[in-house]
């Protein structure tokens, strides 16, 4: 699926938005969206510890959604831990050290670093596309741009 010779950033998440604007093609159920699309980011992104979806429900709860990795914390309020923040900030975070962040919810103790990126459908939150990884500063201004890149093809996926 992605090139072996995708040696820099731009280019591996230039691939991977190519396959997953082909993989998602035709195809307007979330849930069958949100599982390839975890599938496809936890398989071709290195040192990954998970890849997955909350959903947001009643503007005040984000529901665990399809995922890649260990089991995950089914429920998290919205203005909680990293996800929660971003819902509540309107904006993506890049957490070097989630020891270190104030509030974190710790769902998989290996997990070091995390980026989440809410997902967008004009005004409207949907929820958040989140990764965590078991290395500290993982993730960087090239990942969020590139993740950002895959959330949006995501949505434009389901429709209106």
């Amino acid at each position: 699926m992605l090139s072996d010779t995708a040696t820099d950033k731009p280019e591996l998440y230039r691939q991977l938005a190519q396959s997953l604007t082909g993989l998602l093609a035709g195809e307007r159920d979330l849930v069958a969206n949100a599982a390839n699309t975890a599938a496809l980011i936890f398989t071709s992104l290195p040192d990954l510890n998970w890849a997955g979806f909350y959903f947001l429900h009643a503007q005040d709860e984000l529901v665990l959604g399809p995922f890649q990795g260990n089991p995950a914390c089914t429920r998290i309020a919205a203005g909680r831990g990293v996800c929660g923040a971003a819902v509540a900030r309107r904006q993506a975070l890049v957490v070097p050290d989630v020891h270190a962040f104030s509030d974190h919810i710790a769902c998989d103790s290996a997990s070091r670093s995390e980026l989440v990126v809410p997902l967008f459908q004009g005004e409207k939150i949907l929820g958040v596309l989140d990764l965590d990884s078991p290395s500290p500063s993982r993730f960087d201004p090239q990942d969020e741009a590139g993740v950002k890149r895959l959330a949006a093809i995501f949505v434009a996926s389901l429709g209106t």
